[in-house]
């Protein structure tokens, strides 16, 4: 803990301690077969040694915090050249056992099929894990993932956010699923069918699914001039 003059409200200069201990954590949701899952660690070193937590580290002298955690990101996990959304910080005075440490969190959202996950640096595993099936979290990462969800549940209500988690080519029933699994409710198929293409924002793709053991669904892709337009613009959407 480092000391810093600080000027008070009678206008004294005094000398208090500071904080100097500050880390990032990261939350990365995928979309995989009807489930929507978070990316963990399970660290290699260290007081956590042998449990899971949300990838993240110290921060590097010389690092801007972006920076910090994109490579914190790729060291622990392999992910690279992704994009990272700060969330925001947490600093709950007993979150970390051994001392005062603030967390800067940040969140993404990825396609799973475009990455391969290796851990490496002080996780000995990474392993996606669905949201429903999270296990106990070192600190206070639980707390930060609920965070990260009670986001992406507002977010998927104001802009399309099936882009960035969906394959280029995907069913009604698999976009369905994704909403059902984000916003933890159970939809109706027909509702969601007509207000979602009323939207515009489904290309049909004349195409069906391929090597499946039940009936075969159409395909469809985002437009992408529609995405972007309602991810800039946003959108009032009620399921």
């Amino acid at each position: 803990m480092k000391k810093a003059l600080i000027n008070m409200d009678s206008g004294e200069l005094v000398e208090t301690p500071v904080m100097n201990s500050i880390t990032i954590d990261s939350v990365v949701f995928g979309f995989e077969k009807g489930s929507l899952e978070v990316l963990l660690v399970k660290h290699a070193e260290g007081i956590s040694k042998g449990k899971w937590g949300l990838p993240g580290g110290w921060i590097k002298q010389e690092e801007g915090i972006d920076e910090a955690a994109h490579r914190l990101l790729r060291e622990l996990t392999g992910l690279d050249q992704i994009y990272l959304e700060q969330l925001k910080a947490f600093g709950d005075p007993n979150r970390f056992p051994n001392g005062r440490v603030i967390t800067i969190g940040y969140y993404a959202l990825v396609k799973r099929e475009d990455y391969r996950i290796k851990a490496g640096f002080t996780a000995s595993e990474a392993k996606w894990y669905k949201v429903r099936e999270i296990p106990d979290l070192i600190y206070d990462h639980n707390e930060i993932l609920e965070y990260s969800l009670q986001n992406l549940r507002n977010r998927v209500r104001q802009a399309p956010i099936g882009f960035t988690l969906l394959p280029e080519k995907f069913t009604l029933l698999q976009l369905m699923q994704l909403y059902e699994e984000i916003l933890g409710v159970e939809m109706d198929k027909p509702n969601f069918r007509r207000k979602i293409l009323r939207m515009k924002l489904l290309v049909d793709l004349n195409e069906k699914q391929k090597d499946v053991s039940h009936r075969a669904a159409k395909l469809y892709k985002f437009d992408n001039d529609i995405y972007q337009k309602l991810t800039r613009k946003g959108f009032n959407f009620e399921f």
